[in-house]
């Protein structure tokens, strides 16, 4: 049998592993991390380690994951991976927010008809059936996108302990006397029937009326004070009129009346009611109106004027109507400040009261154009129009909000110093990106008292009695603690179905009138406070755990929502912020920039992407996003990213076959490497900094960019392929092959494991075929050292200067191949004309290395006085071709027993035997 030469080389094997199929390998890699146990396997590697902890933010479990969920949670998959690579021992505890609007909202519309005959007790239990399916189902989902976790003890709020652990933290509140309750205007969802808080309202446009009308001044006989509001529906509860004390009023006469107006608006109102005639009788300051008293439109009584500096100047009249019972800025300046009696006449359904006098029964929304008609009527009306602004929407209904007066529990922000300890405490912890700490802080600043109770029965009641003899409502540190044991072993059920007497503290009175007899109250805490309470819950409450944690990380929305609520309780629980790094993420949009909705189809779903692409294509889009800012999905540029994957994984799969034969006990010593390998790994070492600088600032985005330049660019087109002569031709144990190798298994080594975070799949499985694999799973790795001492500068520049020369002869080999001169590289004769002394030496000093530094056959330079730096000429190379090498060479052909080899082949195959 005849050798072939071809035979001889040291070609990778074609049925080498870590071809893609990702849909079918991530699912038995999902398997082998069950199999080992990955999380436990992880935490035993680091375990005497330093800590880092990323608490993870409670996603509701209502519904399959969206993209938004998926890309939160790879996003704290990146981090925590990162930590460990760092040598972190980085427990991760997924949680749940399973209490609330949203669950129960969900069920009850499941349930019908139905839902309307149930008690409580089995709305919530049906509730909490609910909620435990949906944690069930998510987990899976969450699973499969390469997330690792304890799965197995994961949080929820609805748990005893985690509820045991909410009343710890609510007690502290009320002994501290942050907790009061009154009657004032809160968000209320018609709908829902239920109270709001800001965290719970979102924003649309909506259409309202827009009306302007005139209440004529008590004691006069033609005067009027002019008001406008898009709410006709709260005159019932109108009870003044607001001006701006600084400001001047105009008394202006218009078709023999006087109308009471600002100003600065008397144009624009004039324009919009459209009339050119009129004229200003009086000038005055607005103070001057303080107390004076109008006469209501539609009922016998009146509305008295007053001050206030919110009164602003760019539209309507500067004369504002005032119901306190209907609006926060109305309740402050009507009742707190001036006394006006509070009014609200709706019912939780959004239908007046007895209380509204003729409107009694009708719903608000219905009731505004009989208003605008009965104050047509009797001539108080102006002008009747609409206007599309924006407007509070509920949450979860989606249905715009109102604002009504009810009796609620609230949080007092500004007692004991409160407000201005959580801005300092603000001020200790690192924002990423920085404009979340302006973001937060002003949320702070401006926030009101916090409404914490809900009119619902799915969520963590608050232990309130009212007495039944004189009305007296009590909630005290010893109600709460009292409860609290009970819940430890019962749950929150127990508010349900046990009596007032087992509920109440033994021999609890009425602080008021010491009666005995109570009833319980049937409020819920707001959710915030579930899952704001999560650090006492989860971090102090388990042991791999530690409070504060190093960072929590969600949405931008969370400045208002969780990340407020948290370091609200904290600070009063503990006096210090929950956390040291925040971190945020935009949220996800499609390809043009718009919210992903149903009805647009422009929905992107993450496990359709899973079962179609793979999850690591998914990660390495996310990856390549600027997450600091809203982040862009859509087919298109996924399948952009799965080109770039394709890139990723055949440089890898490169590495791997070419280091099939080698290990680390053949490295060869730095100072033995041929000058082309020291500099490749010169360049890692770069690349290695790089890259970790980029996740030290969780700029996820860099990390990737410098990544996929590495591997599609310097590797394929440069290194990989300069090499590859040297790979498959020269000898097997050859110290030119081998330093080759020493260098791709360094390289191979630190570029699975950068790239591991984000292709946490792919890298697991080329980790498995890697003959440097220490561990069962390559998260237990370490990250890649940087090495100064392997960082040559003068190489580095050096071969950045032959760098200039390559891209020159390969734009002239280029020409000379479509030009049919040449077919491959190496049938080229290359001879370089240098008119610079520096490139002259500089070519002197690497002669050995030209051949294959430019793939060619034969290299000749030479001094050249022209002007351009670098002249190229390309030949046909001389010589005949080495079949096995194909280098053209003078001497093929010389040695009888290889009739077609090159002398260095001829060499190589006598060696080998």
């Amino acid at each position: 049998m005849t050798l072939e030469y071809k035979d001889t080389l040291n070609l990778p094997s074609t049925d080498f592993p870590m071809r893609a199929n990702l849909v079918e390998k991530e699912p038995r890699i999902l398997e082998k991390w069950k199999k080992i146990d990955v999380y436990r396997y992880l935490l035993k590697q680091r375990e005497n380690c330093p800590t880092f902890i990323l608490h993870d933010g409670p996603p509701y479990a209502n519904g399959a994951i969206h993209i938004g969920t998926a890309s939160n949670k790879i996003l704290k998959d990146i981090v925590v991976k990162y930590k460990i690579f760092q040598g972190y021992k980085s427990p991760y505890v997924p949680g749940w927010d399973t209490h609330g609007l949203p669950i129960e909202h969900k069920v009850t519309t499941m349930l019908g008809e139905k839902a309307k005959t149930m008690s409580a007790i089995q709305i919530r239990k049906a509730c909490e059936e609910f909620a435990k399916s949906q944690i069930e189902m998510q987990k899976k989902q969450f699973q499969r996108l390469g997330v690792i976790g304890d799965w197995e003890n994961y949080y929820a709020t609805l748990t005893p302990d985690y509820e045991y652990k909410i009343y710890e933290v609510f007690e502290k509140l009320v002994e501290d006397g942050y907790i009061y309750r009154a009657r004032k205007p809160v968000l209320w969802c018609m709908n829902c029937q239920t109270a709001l808080a800001q965290a719970e309202i979102e924003y649309y446009d909506h259409v309202s009326p827009s009306i302007y009308v005139k209440f004529k001044m008590k004691d006069s006989e033609n005067e009027y004070i002019v008001i406008w509001t898009t709410t006709p529906w709260t005159l019932p509860g109108n009870t003044g009129v607001a001006v701006h004390p600084d400001h001047t009023y105009v008394k202006v006469e218009v078709n023999g009346e006087i109308w009471i107006v600002a100003e600065k608006l008397l144009q624009s109102m004039m324009k919009e009611l459209g009339i050119n005639e009129y004229k200003v009788v009086e000038k005055f300051n607005g103070k001057e109106l303080n107390g004076k008293l109008a006469l209501h439109p539609l009922y016998e009584r009146t509305s008295r004027i007053i001050t206030a500096d919110y009164v602003d100047m760019e539209t309507g009249t500067g004369c504002v109507h005032i119901a306190p019972g209907h609006g926060e800025e109305d309740y402050e300046y009507g009742y707190l400040i001036h006394g006006l009696e509070v009014l609200s006449p709706v019912d939780e359904a959004g239908n007046f009261t007895p209380e509204a006098g003729k409107y009694s029964g009708m719903n608000i929304v219905e009731a505004n154009d009989v208003i605008i008609e009965d104050l047509r009527k009797i001539g108080a009306l102006l002008k009747a129009s609409s206007v599309s602004h924006s407007y509070p929407h509920c949450w979860r209904c989606k249905n715009p909000v109102i604002f009504r007066a009810t009796d609620q529990w609230f949080i007092s922000i500004d007692r004991n110093n409160l407000r201005k300890r959580i801005l300092e405490q603000i001020e200790k912890v690192k924002w990423v990106p920085d404009w979340g700490k302006n973001r937060i802080s002003a949320m702070i600043e401006e926030r009101p008292d916090w409404c914490i109770s809900r009119q619902r029965v799915w969520g963590v009641p608050i232990p309130a009695f009212k007495c039944k003899d004189c009305g007296h409502v009590s909630l005290t540190p010893q109600t709460v603690r009292h409860f609290a044991e009970i819940v430890k072993e019962k749950g929150t059920n127990a508010w349900f179905e046990l009596e007032e007497e087992q509920l109440l503290p033994p021999g609890f009175v009425c602080p008021n009138c010491g009666s005995r007899n109570f009833s319980k109250m049937m409020d819920t805490l707001d959710v915030w406070i579930d899952s704001g309470a999560s650090f006492e819950a989860v971090l102090n409450n388990r042991p791999d755990l530690s409070f504060p944690a190093d960072m929590y990380l969600e949405g931008s929305d969370q400045h208002r929502g969780w990340f407020n609520s948290s370091i609200v309780l904290s600070v009063v629980k503990h006096g210090v912020a929950p956390y040291k790094i925040v971190l945020t993420h935009g949220f996800i949009k499609d390809e043009e920039g718009k919210k992903m909705s149903k009805s647009l189809g422009n929905v992107v779903d993450p496990l359709e992407i899973c079962s179609k692409y793979g999850a690591d294509v998914l990660r390495l889009w996310l990856a390549s996003s600027d997450y600091f800012n809203d982040i862009r999905i859509s087919e298109k540029i996924i399948l952009q990213q799965v080109e770039v994957y394709k890139k990723l994984r055949n440089t890898i799969r490169y590495l791997l076959a070419n280091l099939n034969d080698f290990d680390e006990k053949q490295a060869v010593p730095y100072e033995k490497l041929l000058p082309i390998d020291k500099w490749a790994l010169g360049r890692l070492q770069q690349i290695v900094k790089s890259v970790t600088d980029a996740y030290e600032d969780y700029e996820f985005s860099r990390a990737y960019n410098i990544l996929v330049k590495y591997c599609s660019v310097e590797l394929s087109s440069v290194y990989l392929d300069i090499i590859k002569d040297r790979l498959y031709v020269e000898g097997k144990n050859s110290l030119k092959r081998k330093s080759a190798q020493t260098v791709l298994y360094e390289i191979l080594k630190s570029v699975l494991i950068m790239l591991a975070p984000i292709l946490t799949f792919t890298c697991e499985e080329a980790y498995e075929h890697f003959r440097g694999k220490k561990f069962e799973t390559i998260f237990a790795e370490t990250w890649p050292k940087y090495h100064p001492e392997w960082v040559d500068e003068k190489l580095l520049a050096d071969f950045d200067k032959l760098m200039e020369v390559r891209d020159v002869v390969l734009k002239k080999l280029e020409e000379a191949r479509q030009n049919d001169l040449i077919g491959h590289s190496l049938d080229a004769k290359v001879t370089i004309k240098i008119a610079s002394k520096d490139y002259y030496e500089l070519l002197e000093k690497y002669s050995q290395i030209l051949e294959e530094f430019l793939i060619v056959s034969q290299v000749k330079f030479t001094k050249d006085g022209g002007t351009s730096l670098i002249k190229v000429e390309v030949d046909k190379a001389d010589g005949q071709k080495c079949e096995r090498c194909w280098k053209y060479h003078p001497m093929a052909g010389f040695d009888p027993r290889f009739p077609k080899a090159c002398p260095r082949c001829v060499e190589v195959l006598s060696s080998e035997g």
